[in-house]
């Protein structure tokens, strides 16, 4: 399962049981505020799915450095463990909402408020995508 933590969403990809391809599936609502994280939605997720371990991105600077959204990314995977006991990667997302936005525009010519709507779920399966590209298949 590939995720996109931001600060009010978490957009989410699965792959294939191959580990070929990722498509985007959900947007979950979080508040960081109020501490809710969407862990028990995610749980739902994880069980409709067999999800095996989950890829969370990373968004770091362009000149690789590491701000407050790399931590906030880092502690979700660190949630993510306590509360599923799989295992948890990181993958470096630069770009990858810019990259998400500019197939919306292209490819379905999508108006900025639906982008908006499905922005986070796109960015996550560019994510995953990038992740199980590096990794190869799981044969």
């Amino acid at each position: 399962m590939g995720l996109d933590v931001g600060s009010r969403t978490v957009g989410v990809a699965v792959s294939d049981l191959l580990g070929w391809t990722a498509q985007g599936i959900e947007i979950i609502p979080i508040d960081e505020e109020q501490q809710n994280f969407g862990i028990e939605r995610v749980k739902k997720l994880v069980a409709k799915f067999e999800v095996t371990g989950f890829v969370v991105g990373l968004p770091k600077n362009m000149n690789n450095t590491s701000g407050p959204r790399v931590e906030a990314s880092k502690n979700y995977g660190k949630l993510l463990m306590d509360n599923f006991n799989l295992p948890v990667d990181y993958q470096d997302e630069r770009l990858t909402t810019v990259e998400a936005e500019r197939m919306l525009v292209e490819q379905a010519d999508t108006s900025r408020k639906k982008r908006k709507k499905v922005i986070d779920k796109v960015a996550a399966g560019l994510i995953l995508q990038n992740y199980l590209d590096r990794k190869g298949p799981l044969l």
